[in-house]
């Protein structure tokens, strides 16, 4: 943990000061613009022990802030800061040995988990962008860390007590779990704080007396886990791992 928890204050100091040597070598700029963003959440848990998970999708939307401090050559540097509620948690895969969905046999119908954890997320990226800076098109990467904190959590499952037989790993067909790892299922979140790091790319337009819409591709990739990672926790491992796909329009200040 002291090691990841350096990684990120290290990362914090890279990034502060690569913003202060651009502002001291590009070409003056004291641009302010502020804006809302929407989007999807698509996430997965990872787990070690692994819990097959199909995608997880949820919704996010949020606030953004951003200042541009000067151009670099052809690259605009500019500080994003967001704060973006996001619904994020996984979906369990729950499946046979030969790939078909397992049906319990007390209600006949084939099982089905889901958890949904709510964030406030809170990214501070560097924006880096080519092209236009007004009237115009310009591609752009955003990159850098991000914190959160759950708000919320809730569980939708159609079973009561997951249908695992006592002569497991004798397989009965479309009966049986192929994986029997359960204990995430019945367990509360107990990590409520989240760190990690964001990187993105997209496409901003800026239209004159309108505004600017941008398009973005994000990943987040957690460096924190949902629980306990010591040796008498169940799971080595339980990181979020996020693709986001977010709409933006920015105004100029």
């Amino acid at each position: 943990m002291r090691k990841i928890l350096f990684s990120f204050y290290f990362l914090l100091l890279t990034f502060a000061a690569s913003l202060r040597a651009f502002a001291q070598v590009g070409e003056y700029r004291n641009v302010w613009a502020v804006g809302i963003s929407g989007g999807c959440a698509l996430n997965k848990v990872g787990f070690t022990p692994d819990v097959p998970q199909s995608m997880h999708t949820g919704s996010t939307f949020g606030i953004v802030g951003r200042y541009t401090s000067e151009k670099y050559f052809s690259t605009i540097c500019s500080v994003q800061l967001e704060v973006n509620i996001a619904e994020l948690g996984w979906k369990e895969k729950i499946q046979t040995i030969s790939g078909e969905e397992v049906t319990n046999p007390t209600t006949g119908i084939a099982e089905s988990y889901q958890r949904d954890v709510k964030y406030i997320q809170i990214p501070l990226l560097a924006h880096l962008a080519w092209g236009k800076e007004r009237r115009g098109v310009n591609a752009f990467i955003n990159a850098g860390p991000q914190i959160g904190f759950m708000l919320s959590e809730s569980t939708t499952k159609n079973y009561d007590t997951p249908y695992i037989p006592a002569n497991y790993p004798d397989y009965v067909e479309g009966m049986t779990r192929v994986n029997t790892e359960v204990a995430q299922e019945t367990m509360d979140v107990e990590k409520h704080f989240d760190y990690g790091i964001a990187v993105g790319a997209g496409v901003e337009w800026d239209i004159r007396h309108i505004g600017r819409f941008s398009l973005e591709g994000r990943y987040y990739y957690g460096l924190g886990n949902l629980y306990g990672d010591s040796k008498k926790d169940e799971f080595s491992k339980s990181n979020n791992g996020t693709i986001y796909i977010r709409l933006a329009y920015l105004r100029d200040l």
